[in-house]
């Protein structure tokens, strides 16, 4: 049997396995599909594999649930670090490396109960990316605001009067390969509503590094004026914050909880 536990971060779910229970010829985009299945196997938007790499250090690698690999998740380094902190048994504050394919993340973690705990996240360096392949044929609205960005994965912004409008699934599918946000101000003067449709997933209720860019994007907009250096991004599964870093140009944390679902058990395939 191997053993999974599933956590969410605001909705964005995911299925945690300690690679020591695999065989290193896993197919693990195999799995990532199997397990991930929401009406044939358990159901989540990704699935994390978690490394131990000491007793503070971990290593992480994430396959969506269509079995692609990404590389950074804000939601998932979360529950993955949850994992680690549970399975070990700690009740205490307590801070985690994550080496991930987007490079190295410091968590920090404080215990809220039982079944959630809150960490902040050094997500590094918001930079920009050149347009995507595709993009121009999108047909979005040249009065919009764009910006492709970057927190180790790719992302494109677009400023928007009410997210709850747009089709974003349609206009999702057409970009396939990238992370798509759309924002719109408020309803604080510090905070900013996005809507995501995730590359590998579809449209979730939560994505970190999507909150990340976002935040950074309302703020060069003029949409958002951080509340003591931070922003705060409202989605659909709750609300997470963007804590920007001065005189660091980019450099962000991101800051929400994770939640543990649930231990399974199920058949070593």
């Amino acid at each position: 049997m191997i053993t999974l536990t599933k956590h969410h971060g605001l909705g964005n779910d995911f299925l945690v396995c300690d690679t020591s229970q695999l065989a290193a010829d896993a197919p693990l985009a195999d799995l990532a599909r199997a397990w991930c299945d929401r009406r044939r196997g358990i159901g989540a938007d990704g699935l994390l594999l978690l490394t131990t790499l000491g007793d503070e250090e971990l290593g992480m690698v994430l396959h969506n649930a269509d079995g692609s690999r990404a590389e950074m998740s804000g939601n998932g380094v979360r529950c993955l670090v949850q994992a680690a902190y549970v399975a070990k048994g700690r009740s205490g504050p307590a801070r985690y490396v994550v080496q991930t394919d987007a490079g190295e993340r410091v968590v920090d973690v404080e215990p809220v109960d039982s079944a959630t705990i809150r960490a902040s996240v050094s997500m590094g360096a918001v930079s920009e990316l050149d347009e995507p392949l595709g993009w121009a044929a999108v047909g979005t609205d040249p009065m919009r605001p764009v910006l492709h960005l970057s927190t180790g994965n790719p992302h494109t912004v677009v400023g928007v009067d009410d997210v709850a409008t747009v089709d974003l699934l349609s206009l999702g599918r057409q970009m396939p390969h990238i992370n798509l946000e759309i924002i719109e101000p408020g309803p604080e003067d510090s905070a900013v509503t996005m809507r995501v449709h995730e590359r590998g997933a579809g449209i979730t209720e939560a994505c970190g590094t999507g909150a990340c860019v976002s935040a950074w994007a309302a703020v060069a907009w003029g949409l958002a004026k951080p509340a003591n250096g931070e922003i705060l991004v409202h989605m659909d599964g709750g609300d997470a914050t963007v804590r920007l870093h001065q005189p660091e140009p980019g450099h962000v944390t991101l800051v929400g909880p994770a939640v543990l679902i649930a231990h399974l058990q199920i058949e070593d395939p």
